[in-house]
C-alpha cells in the first residue's frame, strides 16, 4: 500500500484545507442559513466519496477486482460534489483549486530541489509527465497525479542515447508500424506474468524486454525466420542451446515457451552487459549482429559508442536498423502520452480453464467471439499455450492457460449452446464433401443430358458397351499409402485430407501427443485412412 499512501495524504490534507475548512465570517455573514446547510450537505457528501476512495485504494493494492470500479465511482462523487458547488452560492471553488495546487507544489519541494525532479528539462531527455507504467493496474486519474511525482525520470532514460537514429525510430513506430507496435503491447500484456518477473530480478528494464520483443517478433510466440531464428525473442538453435532452449523430448522446442524466453533473453543481455561495460547499444547489436562482432568492434574501439563512426560501421545495415528500432519501442513503452499514443487496455489476469470436452484452439477462437477485443483471442491462446497447435485436437480435461475474461466467455459460450454447435460445425466442414462427385445415373439405358434440376430430360441414346474383358481386373493394394510433409502441415490436417483418425495416425508414425511434430520431406504411412 505504499504507493497509495503518498497519494491519499494530499487528497486528505485537501478536503481539510479546501472544502472541510470553515467559511469566513464576512462569508459566513452574506450565505444564508439555507445555503450554509448545503454548503454541509456539499462538504458530507465530498468526505463520504474521500472515505470510499481510500477504501477502494485498499482494494486495488489487494487485488481485487472490484477496487477499480469503487475509485473510479468515488472520483465521480467529488466530481459530482465540484460541480454542485459551482452552483452553490458561498462554496469556496477557487479555495479548494489554490489548494490543491500547493499541495502538489509543496510535494514537489520536498525532493532534492532539482529541476529533475519538478519535471524541467535539463536535455534532450524529456520526462513525460503523463507517463504511468504502462502494465500496472490502472489508477485514478487523482491518485496518478501525485504518483508521478516520485517518477519523473527513467532508469533506462540514462542508459541509452536519445539522439536522431533513435528519433527516427520512434517515428517508424508511431506512423507505419503503428499497428504493429500496438499488437505487440497487446500481446506483451498477456504474457507480462511470466516473462516480466525473469528480467525484473535480473535488474534489467522491462522496456528493454518490450523493446526487443517488439521488433523480433512483435509478441508472436512461434514466429520463425528464414534463418533459423524462432519464438518470442528468435533465438538462433545453437544460442538457445547455451541458455537452456530447445527441443525437450517431447517434441516441443522451448524456444517458443515465454517464461523460458524470458529467462533466456535475459542472462545473454545480461552476459553482454558485464562483457560491454553495461553499454546497452552494444549489448543489443550482440543480440543481433552476434556477440563475438560486438565483443569485438568493442575491444578494438577502446570501448567506444555504438554511435561512434567506425563502431557503427562495423556492424550490418541489419543492425544498425536494429538497435535504434529497439530503443525507440521502449522509449515509446515509457513515455506513451507524450507521443499521443494510446495502448490498448487489456484484461491480462490469468486464469486456467480444463476442458469440458476436446477442442482446438481455432474452435475455441470462434465460440469465444471477439468481446472487448480488435482481433479475437486466437493470438493470446497460442501464445499462452504455446504446445499446442492451432488445429490439433486437445483432449477434454486437459488445463490451459487463459485469462479471467477468456474462462468466463469459455464457459458461458464454448462448453454448449448455438455458439458452441456452431464452431464445431465450422471447424469439422470438410470441403471435399462440398464436392459433387459425378455417378452413371441412367434412364432406361439413356443417360440424361442438360439441367438436372430441369422438370424435362431429353433421353439420348446409348451405344452398346462393349463385351467385357475376361481378364479379371487387378486386385486393388493393401499397402499403405505415404504423404510426403510439406511446410506448414499439420498431423490434424493431413487426418482431414485423407480421412484418417488422428490418435492412429500418430501411432502408426510413432508421433507423440500433444505437440504431434512434423518435418518437412517425412514419410508418414496413412494407416487406417479411407
Amino acid at each position: 500500500m505504499s504507493k497509495f499512501c503518498f497519494v491519499l495524504r494530499p487528497l486528505s490534507l485537501l478536503l481539510a484545507a479546501g472544502l472541510l475548512m470553515p467559511v469566513a465570517d464576512a462569508q459566513a455573514q452574506r450565505v444564508s442559513a439555507r445555503d450554509r446547510d448545503r454548503i454541509t450537505v456539499l462538504e458530507t457528501r465530498m468526505a463520504a466519496a474521500e472515505k470510499r476512495y481510500t477504501d477502494a485504494l485498499a482494494l486495488v493494492d489487494a487485488a481485487d477486482p472490484k477496487g477499480q470500479g469503487e475509485a473510479d465511482a468515488a472520483l465521480e462523487d467529488m466530481e459530482d460534489v465540484l460541480n454542485d458547488c459551482v452552483g452553490q452560492r458561498g462554496c469556496q471553488m477557487g479555495n479548494l483549486l489554490a489548494t490543491y495546487k500547493r499541495l502538489l507544489k509543496g510535494q514537489a519541494d520536498a525532493g532534492d530541489g532539482s529541476d529533475d525532479e519538478l519535471g524541467i528539462a535539463t536535455g534532450p531527455v524529456l520526462a513525460d509527465p503523463d507517463h504511468v507504467a504502462p502494465l500496472v493496474a490502472d489508477v485514478p486519474e487523482a491518485a496518478r497525479a501525485a504518483q508521478l511525482l516520485n517518477d519523473h525520470r527513467h532508469a533506462f532514460d540514462e542508459m541509452v542515447e536519445y539522439n536522431p537514429a533513435v528519433q527516427a525510430g520512434i517515428r517508424r513506430w508511431l506512423t507505419d508500424m503503428r499497428p504493429a507496435l500496438l499488437t505487440s503491447y497487446e500481446n506483451y500484456a498477456n504474457l507480462r506474468q511470466v516473462m516480466w518477473p525473469e528480467w525484473e530480478k535480473r535488474g534489467l528494464p522491462e522496456a528493454l524486454l518490450f523493446g526487443i520483443m517488439a521488433k523480433e517478433s512483435n509478441g508472436r510466440v512461434h514466429a520463425n525466420s528464414r534463418a533459423g531464428a524462432a519464438g518470442l525473442m528468435q533465438f538462433m538453435p545453437a544460442t538457445g542451446r547455451r541458455f537452456g532452449l530447445g527441443p525437450d523430448g517431447t517434441g516441443f522446442d522451448t524456444r517458443y515457451d515465454a517464461r523460458s524466453a524470458a529467462e533466456a533473453s535475459a542472462a545473454f543481455i545480461n552476459e553482454r552487459m558485464r562483457g560491454l561495460n553495461n553499454n546497452i547499444e552494444m549489448a543489443l547489436a550482440g543480440y543481433n549482429g552476434g556477440e563475438g562482432r560486438a565483443a569485438r568492434v568493442f575491444r578494438e574501439s577502446g570501448g567506444q559508442s555504438f554511435w561512434t563512426q567506425w563502431s557503427y560501421n562495423e556492424f550490418p545495415a541489419e543492425t544498425r536498423d536494429y538497435v535504434p528500432m529497439v530503443i525507440a519501442a521502449a522509449w515509446i513503452f515509457l513515455h506513451p502520452q507524450q507521443y499521443g499514443v494510446e495502448f490498448p487496455k487489456v484484461n491480462a489476469q490469468p486464469a486456467t480453464i480444463r476442458l469440458a470436452k476436446s477442442t482446438t484452439i481455432y474452435e475455441l477462437t470462434i465460440c469465444l467471439g471477439s468481446n472487448n477485443t480488435r482481433d479475437g483471442y486466437m493470438r493470446v491462446l497460442r501464445n499462452m499455450n504455446p504446445r499446442y497447435q492451432a488445429d490439433g485436437w486437445i483432449p477434454a480435461g486437459t488445463v490451459i492457460n487463459a485469462t479471467t475474461r477468456i474462462a468466463g466467455l469459455y464457459n458461458r459460450y464454448c462448453v454448449s449452446g448455438p455458439r458452441a454447435d456452431l464452431a464445431r460445425t465450422l471447424i469439422t466442414a470438410d470441403v471435399n464433401a462440398a464436392i459433387i462427385r459425378p455417378q452413371a445415373a441412367t434412364l432406361h439405358g439413356s443417360v440424361a443430358v442438360g439441367d438436372i434440376s430441369s422438370a424435362q430430360v431429353t433421353p439420348v441414346a446409348v451405344a452398346p458397351a462393349p463385351a467385357a474383358a475376361t481378364t479379371p481386373a487387378p486386385a486393388r493394394s493393401t499397402a499403405p499409402r505415404q504423404h510426403t510433409v510439406a511446410r506448414g502441415d499439420t498431423l490434424n490436417a493431413i487426418a482431414r485430407r485423407y480421412n484418417c483418425q488422428v490418435p492412429q495416425l500418430a501411432r502408426a508414425n510413432g508421433l507423440r501427443a500433444p505437440a504431434y511434430a512434423l518435418k518437412p520431406g517425412q514419410k508418414l504411412k496413412l494407416e487406417g485412412c479411407r
